[in-house]
């Protein structure tokens, strides 16, 4: 059994929250397990003047993370799934997705209780192309802004008066302790978030067989079989922080999955629909990813310039 291991992370509020909550895991679970953070700040952290959709997208979050591992600084890292690109490099594997906090989207403003509340020109600010066209495709007279940075940067920003009211995951700001700046939780009806929004994935290097048995007392079954199902959506579309695409999955009462997804252009004027529900997360999501074909989702994707996999 390993008796020191080391936790790669962002040096962000919510990253480093997210950290400290395994390593205590970890240290309640093996009381003589010793656990270390390694703080990092990532390509992602460091450009906040442009979209993620125009600078490379999430994997520019945790390619530094990775890099740690590689070179033997860290044991694993610890990653927002939803910040996680859907196919890892070779040697890497998503060991540990643990319990999952809540999916939704939250509204937060100063003045307005929720969305549909919001003046025509209100600019609702998000550094999401999901959030968005689901905004613009409900809100048409609502005007759209670009907001990046960590979670205390956007809040920030949004006291400041540049926006009328910001979306962001629910989860992060639960996990903050700051859930009293929410104002209204968007329905599921209203707004699919990304596949894996609210969960924490664990990444490790696939040689790492002592670390991954370490993290299985972690793992959270229903959590990782919702969230396969949610990743195999956005891996056979070709998802990238270019497409506006939400997948989310719940268990089912019969024990088995109910999944939806949707798929958009950007401006929200086209938004496809589909939903399924059955027992195996891929065959689940190929169910799903057929209907949006059938629908008209090659027109999406050629509009978006996204070649999705073969």
């Amino acid at each position: 059994m390993l008796t020191k291991i080391t936790i790669a992370t962002r040096e962000s509020r919510l990253a480093l929250w997210q950290a400290h909550f395994v390593k205590s895991e970890l240290e309640r679970i093996y009381p003589n397990l010793r656990v270390e953070l390694l703080g990092m700040t990532t390509r992602g952290d460091q450009i906040l003047d442009q979209s993620l959709s125009k600078i490379g997208g999430k994997g520019l979050f945790v390619k530094e993370l990775e890099a740690a591992m590689l070179s033997g600084e860290a044991d694993l890292a610890v990653h927002s799934l939803k910040d996680v690109p859907m196919t890892l490099p070779d040697g890497f594997d998503l060991t540990c997705v643990m319990a999952r906090e809540d999916a939704r989207d939250a509204f937060i403003s100063n003045d307005y209780a929720q969305l549909d509340a919001l003046p025509a020109g209100a600019v609702v600010g998000t550094s999401s192309l999901r959030r968005a066209a689901q905004i613009q495709s409900r809100f048409p007279h609502l005007q759209i802004a670009s907001l990046r940075g960590n979670l205390d940067t956007r809040l920030r920003k949004l006291d400041e008066g540049q926006y009328a009211g910001i979306i962001l995951a629910a989860a992060g700001v639960k996990r903050l302790g700051l859930g009293e700046r929410i104002r209204s939780l968007i329905d599921f009806d209203d707004a699919l978030p990304a596949a894996g929004q609210g969960a924490l994935g664990i990444e490790i290097l696939s040689a790492r067989s002592d670390v991954a048995q370490l993290l299985a007392p972690l793992s959270d079954a229903a959590t990782t079989l919702c969230t396969q199902a949610e990743r195999a959506v956005s891996r056979a579309l070709g998802g990238s922080c270019q497409m506006p695409l939400a997948a989310h999955a719940v268990m089912a009462a019969d024990g088995g999955m109910f999944l939806r997804a949707h798929l958009s252009l950007p401006d929200g004027s086209k938004i496809l629909k589909a939903q399924a529900q059955g027992a195996h997360p891929e065959s689940l999501a190929a169910q799903v990813v057929n209907d949006l074909y059938l629908q008209g989702a090659q027109s999406i994707l050629d509009a978006l310039g996204i070649l999705a996999p073969q």
